[in-house]
């Protein structure tokens, strides 16, 4: 059985990148160039319905003559996330609510400290990003204690992303309280923070034993650049929050 993921190069030189998102994310790999005789697109066409998922490493005027005359139905679509070869954008392109395109582009920016790029309207319509930061171990429900304290009146469902840094990104209860409110995860990557240390009030616990003035702030600031500090950082039991909404 093929796996859920395919991976769609479409030159040689992304090899490097390819390395790295499989190491991350498995899946199976497509290299085109080896079969000469058959253009990239029939190629393509042959194994698009082998995966639920794909990520293609090109412009993405290439991936949307590859999918031209084989889209169907967003229920059945497989999702398409399209990675451009320096690893800076993963934009949902194809599926992204049904067929996880929009969940698989947070994966893959994560992966590689891309941005992921996101243009469903439900989404689109969310105003708030949470930065959040915490303390090793914390619970699902210290991590649903804080956000509510954050977010007073304003409601969950509100909420486009969690941001946090990569020294939290594998935190059980951070990733269980998302998996319960179906909430993408944004990881950053501890130098983009320490390059943009956006804060109200440093922390001297936070500096000592993460190496940042802060987290919650600058996470949100960053993953929302043209947002509004709403609530800067409140701390309840081991866990940080700021929220940030977007200026529409």
């Amino acid at each position: 059985m093929n796996p859920r993921l395919g991976i769609w190069l479409v030159r040689p030189e992304s090899e490097t990148l390819v390395t790295v998102l499989q190491n991350q994310l498995g899946g199976m790999l497509y290299r085109p160039w080896l079969n000469p005789a058959v253009t990239q697109k029939d190629q393509f066409a042959a194994v698009y319905r082998l995966h639920k998922q794909w990520i293609m490493i090109a412009a993405s005027g290439i991936a949307v003559r590859f999918l031209d005359g084989l889209a169907q139905d967003k229920h059945t679509d497989p999702a398409v996330v399209v990675l451009d070869e320096a690893g800076r954008f993963a934009v949902s392109l194809l599926a992204g609510h049904e067929g996880g395109a929009n969940r698989l582009a947070y994966r893959v920016a994560n992966a590689i400290g891309a941005v992921p790029v996101i243009t469903t309207a439900t989404e689109a319509l969310k105003p708030l990003v949470v930065g959040i930061g915490c303390r090793k171990n914390v619970s699902v429900e210290q991590i649903a204690a804080a956000v509510k304290q954050a977010l007073g009146e304003r409601q969950l469902i509100e909420v486009r992303e969690l941001v946090t840094i990569d020294l939290k990104a594998n935190e059980p209860g951070l990733l269980e309280f998302c998996e319960q409110h179906d909430l993408p995860l944004r990881v950053l990557a501890s130098a983009t923070v320490a390059a943009r240390p956006w804060i109200t009030k440093a922390s001297d616990w936070v500096q000592q034993n993460v190496g940042l003035p802060g987290v919650c702030e600058p996470c949100a600031l960053i993953a929302s650049p043209r947002g509004k500090l709403i609530v800067p950082k409140m701390a309840l039991n081991g866990v940080a929050v700021a929220v940030i909404e977007d200026n529409q």
